[in-house]
């Protein structure tokens, strides 16, 4: 074997390592919960639900 063979086989060697070092394992996995945040679109309405069928007919039929 040559120098230049032996030396850039320790170098592939030295690269893999760092590879290792950085890439060796998977990150922690994401709690799907931690993904999706969720807020209102507009502040709610409290006239929305207000409507009352009988307050209408006593109203509008007496």
């Amino acid at each position: 074997m040559s120098r230049d063979l032996v030396r850039a086989h320790q170098d592939d060697d030295v690269a893999a390592e760092a590879r290792h070092a950085r890439f060796g394992r998977l990150p922690e996995p994401v709690r799907v919960e931690d993904l999706i945040e969720e807020r209102p679109a507009a502040a709610p309405d409290p006239a929305r639900f207000a409507y009352n069928s009988d307050e209408w007919l006593v109203r509008y039929c007496a």
